[in-house]
C-alpha cells in the first residue's frame, strides 16, 4: 500500500517528494526515489542532495538505491556528481591488505548478484594470499585470520545495495536467531528445500526477489565448518558500519 505522505501533492511536485525523502521512514524513502527517477534533471537533483546532505554518515540501503539511480543514469551531471562527490562509491572501500573493492561495488551498483558473488570469493581468497587464489577456495582457519575490516568493507557492499537483504551480518542475524541449526539455516536463507540442496548456479535467486540472506553464497559448496567460522568472525562484534 502506498503511504499517504507520497500523495501529498502533484506527482511532478519534486517538494512534494522532497520533504519525505529527508524526513520520511525506510518505507517512505524507498517509495520515493523510483519516482524521483522518473522525474528526470529535477528528480535527478533532489537524489543528489539528498546524499549530500547524508555524506558524512555511514551509508545505508536507502542511500544506496539513491546512488544506484544516479549510477546508472546517463544524465552527464549524475555522472558528473559522482565523480566529484563519491568518486570510490556510497561505501568506503577500507581495507587493510591494499584489496581493490572497487569492481564489486560497481557490479552491486548494477544489480550483478552472480557477478558480484563470485568477486566476493575472489576478493576473500586475495586477502588470504597467493595460495588461496590459486585454489579458489578457502580452509576454515584462513578464514579466522580474515582482515574484520576487509570482511566489514564486504559486507556493508553487499547490505548497501541490497535494500539490506543480503550481506554475511545478515545471514549471521538468522543464524543466531535460529539457535546455531544448520538444517533450519539452509532452508531459510533458500540454499536446502527437503533434502535437496540448491543447485548452483541456476537454482539460486539472482536478484532482490530471493530469500533474506540468500547472498552471497561465498563458501556454501565449502561445508559448515567454513561458513560457522565467516559468520563467527570477530568482524561482527566490532560494529562494523552499516
Amino acid at each position: 500500500m502506498t503511504d499517504p505522505m507520497i500523495l501529498s501533492g502533484p506527482a511532478n511536485d519534486i517538494d512534494s517528494l522532497r520533504r519525505p525523502l529527508i524526513a520520511g521512514s525506510e518505507k517512505v524513502q524507498q517509495q520515493i526515489i523510483p519516482q524521483l527517477a522518473e522525474l528526470g534533471n529535477e528528480g535527478l537533483a533532489v537524489l543528489m542532495e539528498f546524499l549530500l546532505k547524508r555524506r558524512d554518515n555511514p551509508a545505508t540501503w536507502v542511500d544506496g538505491k539513491a546512488y544506484q539511480v544516479l549510477y546508472n543514469s546517463d544524465a552527464p551531471q549524475a555522472k558528473e556528481f559522482l565523480r566529484s562527490c563519491f568518486p570510490e562509491g556510497i561505501v568506503p572501500l577500507k581495507s587493510e591488505c591494499e584489496i581493490n573493492y572497487n569492481s564489486l561495488q560497481q557490479l552491486l551498483a548494477v544489480q550483478d548478484f552472480q557477478a558480484a558473488d563470485r568477486v566476493t570469493i575472489e576478493k576473500m581468497c586475495e586477502l588470504s594470499g597467493p595460495t588461496a587464489v590459486q585454489r579458489k577456495w578457502l580452509y576454515f582457519t584462513e578464514v579466522e585470520n580474515t582482515s574484520a575490516a576487509d570482511l566489514q568493507t564486504i559486507n556493508n557492499l553487499w547490505l548497501v545495495h541490497s535494500e539490506g537483504k543480503f550481506g554475511f551480518s545478515v545471514q549471521r542475524e538468522i543464524w543466531l536467531s535460529l539457535g546455531k541449526n544448520w538444517e533450519n539455516f539452509w532452508p531459510k536463507i533458500g540454499w536446502k528445500e527437503g533434502n535437496n540442496w540448491t543447485r548452483y548456479p541456476n537454482a539460486f535467486t539472482w536478484d532482490l526477489s530471493a530469500p533474506r540472506g540468500h547472498l552471497p553464497l561465498s563458501n556454501q559448496l565449502r561445508g559448515v565448518r567454513v561458513f560457522a567460522s565467516l559468520l563467527s568472525h570477530p568482524a561482527w562484534s566490532k560494529n562494523p558500519e552499516k
